[in-house]
């Protein structure tokens, strides 16, 4: 017998286990200094932008010092995976920052113009203070799930063969590989064209 009442229960549930769940990632994702002073707040939103996500998933990030930050994933919360939040979660500096009190803009706006090109060798964080190697393979990727406009400058593929996305073009996120010989530097025309163009036709 189908009660909609205990279905709606269980969603509700559900909805509550994946918010911890992801509360836990993130104070994993706390330097330790910090793990002990902080409180990890996540839950969903409805964006009323056509141009944006229908529902982002939310997280704020409060310290007992008083200073706090907040992020947000253009995806419900039962898409985020713990690798999905290691790409865009702060690094320690901005946290640092957020425990201070200081005000720390992230995710930090990137220039229109891209500082690496197709090929060019970086270093990648992949997590708190974890940085792997790895070459750049496109320029402006986007997966057909994201929002209209939705843009990340950098797919990477990595060392061991994974492939990732840089959500900006900052140094806390990539930066060049300086033990590896660089390709010759060119103008990014091409690259903002191809951005302009994806932007256009969608």
């Amino acid at each position: 017998m189908f009660l909609p009442g205990r279905a709606a229960q269980q969603e509700k549930q559900e909805k509550r286990l994946v918010l911890k769940q992801i509360e836990q990632w993130c104070e994993l994702l706390v330097p330790e200094r910090l793990r002990s002073d902080v409180v990890v707040s996540v839950q969903e939103v409805q964006c009323g932008d056509p141009q944006c996500s229908p529902i982002d998933t939310a997280i704020t990030i409060v310290f007992e010092s008083g200073g706090q930050g907040m992020m947000g994933l253009p995806m419900e919360a039962k898409e985020v995976t713990e690798e999905e939040l290691q790409h865009v979660f702060p690094p320690a500096e901005i946290l640092e920052k957020w425990y201070r009190g200081e005000d720390a803009e992230w995710p930090v706006e990137e220039p229109l113009e891209l500082r690496f090109e197709v090929g060019f060798q970086v270093l990648c964080r992949v997590g708190p203070t974890e940085w792997a190697p790895g070459v750049v393979k496109e320029l402006w990727y986007r997966e057909p799930s994201w929002p209209e406009g939705s843009f990340a400058p950098y797919k990477i593929r990595l060392g061991d063969g994974r492939d990732i996305y840089a959500p900006a073009d900052v140094d806390q996120i990539i930066r060049l590989n300086p033990a590896v010989e660089q390709p010759k530097i060119a103008n990014n025309t091409t690259a903002l064209s191809n951005r302009e163009a994806a932007t256009t036709t969608e």
